[in-house]
């Protein structure tokens, strides 16, 4: 098996208004859209961030629940967007917070010598924004 991923999947709760934040406040294009089922948006040369409603989500893959049962928290998964800049990191905050993000928390410099900040979806998913001025950063920027 080679070592890639080519579809993120998350369940959400209301896709209409995952639709609005990501299509309409983000200004992502989808690929495949099918009103009240699933949301498909090409993030990457290879890659597809697929939202699907959790109805049909837990039909085809099984009944959403947080791993090793744990409850409450947050999904405990993040999706990252690196940018070349911490002025990007800025600024896509400050789009995301215009969607609608909640929260959105500013960004800090790390001490492995990044510079991050968090948004959330509408669902609850965590994006971090990042510069990460290192190698593995700059492996990930187009």
């Amino acid at each position: 098996m080679d070592p890639r991923i080519s579809f993120v999947t998350l369940a959400v709760a209301d896709l209409e208004a995952t639709r609005r934040f990501y299509v309409d406040g983000l200004g992502w294009h989808p690929e495949l859209d099918v009103p009240g089922e699933v949301l498909m948006i090409r993030t990457g040369e290879r890659l597809v961030l697929s939202l699907w409603d959790r109805a049909h989500f837990a039909e085809e893959v099984g009944e959403p629940t947080m791993p090793g049962g744990s409850t409450g928290g947050i999904a405990p998964i993040t999706l990252a967007h690196n940018v070349a800049t911490k002025e990007a990191v800025d600024a896509v905050l400050a789009t995301a917070r215009r969607a609608g993000a909640d929260p959105v928390s500013d960004a800090v410099e790390r001490d492995w010598g990044g510079y991050t900040g968090y948004f959330g979806d509408p669902d609850g998913y965590r994006w971090e924004v990042a510069f990460n001025p290192g190698p593995i950063g700059q492996l990930v920027l187009p």
